[in-house]
């Protein structure tokens, strides 16, 4: 359905179910990172700022591209948007190591996080350089050694949070097992889940089944106490992705994550049956010492809003602090 007044398709408040609350969110949106920035990052914003009339916004990049944006606000929105010139870029084709200059718009926008000026950063870039520039700029959290990428699937029973997507491709059964945490903590606090029900994504559900990885991470994970009473399961396979009837969080490592959930994404546009929502293009950086969220990097204007909607509600929801008190760690 098309908004009469802006011209652009209306979105419903929040991303993956997730309420549009009130009160100030500041969000640093790196204007130059994905495959269709700025056009559609611009694109995103103007939704952004549309569904939420607390929403403010910290434009990261080059002032002309910032400037069509705040030309297209009303003159009562503009006061709700400011702008921090920058117009070097980390390709979605350059090393993560590019995350290292300053100079950058992803580090620049992480920056803000870390200074004050922003509660939280929004990036379509490669995923690499943006968990880099998030590392670097705002640090881990003790004990995550690895910072997780986090995605909610909207199942048929249910919203499952799904990770690693991508943070980083290899891990080791110690990884996963605190991953194990993280998505427990994740699902308990963002999506209110009652004693999570986690599982180990692998090629089938009996013991054993597996690569030496995961064969090792069962027991591992099986072993300890996880945050909010959640229960460990065993192992699952795939399609439990989709129908959320066994796991409210699925453990991977970001290679796999990544793979099954751009998978799902492309069974969703192949059929785009109106009951399903659509799977997020946007995932929450877990483990670092602030909101940071990832967007697709084919991202489209809807999912850049997503993204926007969910680092507002993460925010909000002051859900860093609590997942890091769930687990016993310092945030900052």
């Amino acid at each position: 359905m098309t908004d009469p007044t802006t011209g652009r398709e209306a979105q419903a408040p929040g991303q993956a179910g997730l309420p549009l609350e009130p009160g100030i969110a500041r969000i640093a949106v790196d204007l130059l990172g994905g495959d269709g920035a700025p056009a559609v990052v611009v694109d995103g914003a103007l939704r952004a700022c549309d569904a939420d009339p607390d929403l403010h916004l910290l434009l990261v990049g080059p002032p002309e591209v910032a400037g069509e944006l705040v030309g297209a606000l009303s003159p009562a929105d503009r006061g709700r948007v400011a702008v921090r010139p920058v117009r070097a870029v980390v390709g979605m084709a350059d090393a993560p190591t590019g995350a290292k200059r300053p100079d950058t718009t992803v580090r620049a926008a992480v920056a803000a996080v870390a200074e004050g000026s922003a509660d939280a950063v929004v990036s379509a870039g490669a995923s690499g350089a943006t968990v880099t520039a998030a590392v670097l700029g705002l640090g881990r959290w003790a004990g995550v050694r690895r910072p997780a990428l986090v995605a909610t699937l909207p199942a048929e029973a249910g919203p499952v949070v799904l990770l690693d997507v991508g943070a980083s491709v290899e891990a080791r059964p110690g990884t996963l097992a605190r991953h194990a945490a993280l998505g427990a903590a994740y699902a308990a606090t963002v999506h209110q889940v009652k004693r999570p029900r986690v599982g180990l994504l692998s090629i089938g559900t009996e013991p054993g089944k597996g690569d030496r990885v995961r064969r090792a991470a069962d027991p591992f994970i099986a072993a300890q106490t996880l945050p909010s009473e959640a229960r460990y399961i065993g192992l699952v396979e795939g399609y439990e992705a989709s129908l959320g009837e066994r796991a409210d969080v699925i453990v991977a490592d970001g290679f796999t994550g990544n793979v099954l959930l751009k998978g799902i994404e492309g069974t969703y546009i192949r059929c785009r049956p109106d009951r399903i929502e659509a799977p997020p293009r946007a995932a929450a950086l877990v483990g670092v010492g602030g909101v940071v969220i990832v967007c697709h990097g084919a991202a489209t204007g809807a999912d850049v809003a997503s993204g926007i909607a969910l680092a507002a509600h993460l925010h909000r929801r002051a859900a860093a602090t609590e997942i890091a008190t769930l687990l016993g760690v310092s945030h900052g």
